[in-house]
């Protein structure tokens, strides 16, 4: 017993578990004794305190970097990443749903650097949502370098689960309370992400439909172009038990990862070289695979661009009885460069593309990298690295319209708001940070948050309350959720021309209780509005309105806004409480809805 209470290193056994494991010798049955309260204290020197409780969702995995896991350059193998990746994801989604899960959906995956044998990947994945029966999980990839203590990202995904009962039924999900900062916004933004994967197809028909049918084919010094049947691959995979989970369901990540192997090779027949994976684009699975199943993997190069490549895959599965038809599994697009000794990518050779189908293919493939830039571009990047009126066209509206609402509400979940000023019932607040002073008003108003919404979301009747507006003319309906103005405002003091903007507005009702109305503002530009001499072109980041019903009869109303250095001493001088122009406009606000509201009324009893 005296050498049980010994300390070794930096632990201190507890007295109760000495108590216990003495008893234990003697074959007492007892349980440990209650600890004292000035048993608590810990001695110096003894363990940290834990830290604080973290996501129940969170899924933490490190996995050491051995040779089996590598290619020929002693490079981690993007297939066995991608396993690693969908096997932790899985254990997040398993762990909220409480029964076996699996993989829908994958969204598009960035490969930033390569990892070397002997290094460390660490993977951290964690429940963003819970909808009905699917969730989105959040995936962030990076390694350790364990000799220099180098920690570098690797990628970020977003993964799409559903959770499955008894022969393969739909669970019905609890829904997910984000506790920080970080979930917050990570939740409100996630219902913007999938309504974006919703619409992800009929993207890619729009930009298809309005491009010519000939696409321009490209010159380029060298050898002629290689016929893509050349760079055809077909493999067959056997699914045994390790491929699958407690189901007999194929891993996805085991999926993805036969698939990206068959990719490589089909990418190394155009090149004569050792491919490197840089991009996976978004990509849904249409239906399971059992263990027993034989998966037919199929690949072949669509179109090579000048640096880099497209190949698509397909998956296909069928039984014992090769007289069953082929169900399709998965299709995906993958993007490979081939990287010098200095690791700069090199110029491939064009492709041949086959008549018919092949031509259609090289057609999809240079219409979805426009896409995938657009997306990267516009949803990938950090909020104060886009650019503020970023060109419009139909490609690209559905990925400015999530920006526009996914920087409303990242700025709605901001957690330093600060009470700046109070005028009856007008609250205003500030958020100060580095780059950006923004503010928000909120009053609570008599009206249902429904016609609240509509009311706020009209730009055309903005001037019945803000004197600021002069007129709002619809430039383009681009659908019933997203609208494009033509903005004239008052002169500002000290300016000499009125200003005008061309601005978009994102409507957004709630996805499910407790979410807010949206109405979001962001500036665009537009061949057809170009600035002119008698405006000055001003610019908006992100504003909008945020509508929560606090009753049947009653509605939080709060406008925020991300001050632009124009309105910079306007905003200043209202929060400073110099003035109480914004308070007076808000009050006015209020007055619009409520005289609104009563007209609905009267024209209902009417």
């Amino acid at each position: 017993r005296c050498l049980l209470k010994m300390v070794k290193g930096n632990i201190i056994v507890p007295e109760d578990i000495l108590s216990f494991c003495c008893n234990g010798l003697q074959g007492s049955t007892s349980p440990p004794r209650a600890r004292e309260p000035e048993e608590r204290e810990e001695a110096p020197g003894a363990m940290a305190s834990p830290s604080p409780a973290r996501n129940p969702t969170e899924v933490q995995m490190s996995q050491l970097v051995l040779p089996c896991h590598t290619n020929h350059r002693g490079e981690l193998s993007t297939g066995q990443l991608l396993k690693w990746i969908d096997t932790a994801a899985c254990l997040s989604a398993e762990r909220h749903a409480g029964c076996p899960c699996v993989t829908a959906s994958m969204d598009d995956i960035y490969f930033e650097h390569t990892i070397s044998v002997g290094q460390v990947v660490n993977i951290k994945a964690k429940v963003n949502r819970a909808f009905n029966s699917s969730m989105e999980v959040g995936i962030q990839v990076s390694y350790e370098d364990l000799c220099s203590g180098k920690h570098c990202s690797i990628c970020k995904a977003y993964a799409t689960f559903v959770a499955q009962g008894p022969l393969g039924s739909k669970v019905r999900l609890e829904p997910l309370t984000p506790q920080t900062e970080e979930e917050k916004i990570e939740y409100s933004i996630a219902a913007e992400r999938r309504r974006m994967r919703l619409v992800h197809k009929d993207t890619l028909k729009d930009l298809l439909t309005s491009s010519p049918q000939e696409t321009e084919r490209e010159t380029r010094d060298g050898s002629g172009a290689v016929p893509a049947e050349r760079t055809r691959v077909e493999s067959v995979e056997l699914v045994l038990p390790p491929h699958a989970n407690h189901q007999g369901n194929t891993f996805g990540g085991q999926i993805m990862a036969w698939m990206e192997n068959v990719a490589t090779i089909a990418a190394s027949r155009l090149c004569h070289a050792h491919p490197t994976l840089r991009a996976i684009e978004m990509f849904h699975f249409r239906g399971p695979s059992q263990v027993g199943d034989r998966l037919v993997l199929k690949a072949i190069v669509n179109n090579a661009f000048k640096n880099s490549m497209e190949v698509g895959v397909c998956a296909e599965a069928y039984g014992q009885e090769m007289s069953i038809s082929r169900r399709h599994i998965n299709s995906a697009f993958m993007t490979f460069v081939v990287l010098d000794q200095e690791g700069h990518p090199c110029t491939l050779p064009m492709v041949a593309p086959e008549p018919g189908d092949g031509e259609r293919r090289y057609r999809e493939a240079s219409a979805r990298k426009k896409i995938r830039l657009d997306r990267k571009y516009v949803v990938s990047c950090k909020q104060t690295e886009v650019p503020l009126s970023v060109p419009w066209d139909q490609s690209n509206k559905v990925y400015l319209s999530y920006n526009n609402v996914s920087a409303l509400k990242m700025l709605v979940a901001k957690a330093n708001w600060v009470l700046a000023r109070e005028k009856e019932k007008v609250r205003m607040y500030t958020l100060e940070e580095d780059k950006f002073l923004s503010f928000r008003i909120e009053i609570s108003v008599c009206i249902t948050a429904s016609r609240a919404f509509s009311l706020l979301s009209n730009l055309r009747r903005r001037h019945e309350w803000d004197s600021h507006y002069v007129s709002a003319e619809l430039v383009q309906k681009v659908d019933d959720d997203d609208m494009i103005y033509h903005v004239v405002s008052q002169k500002l003091r000290n300016e000499k021309k009125p200003q005008d903007f061309v601005i978009l507005a994102s409507r957004r009702k709630p996805c499910s209780k407790g979410d807010p109305y949206v109405v979001a503002f962001r500036s665009v530009t537009l061949p057809t509005h170009p600035a002119r001499d008698e405006f000055t072109r001003g610019e908006t980041l992100c504003s909008g309105f945020c509508i929560w019903p606090e009753s049947k009869e009653m509605s939080k109303v709060a406008y925020y806004n991300q001050v632009m250095p124009g309105y910079l001493n306007y905003v200043t001088t209202n929060v400073a409480g110099l003035s109480s122009d914004i308070c007076s406009t808000f009050e006015a606000c209020e007055k619009f809805l409520l005289k609104n509201k009563q007209d609905l009324i009267s024209q209902l009893q009417d």
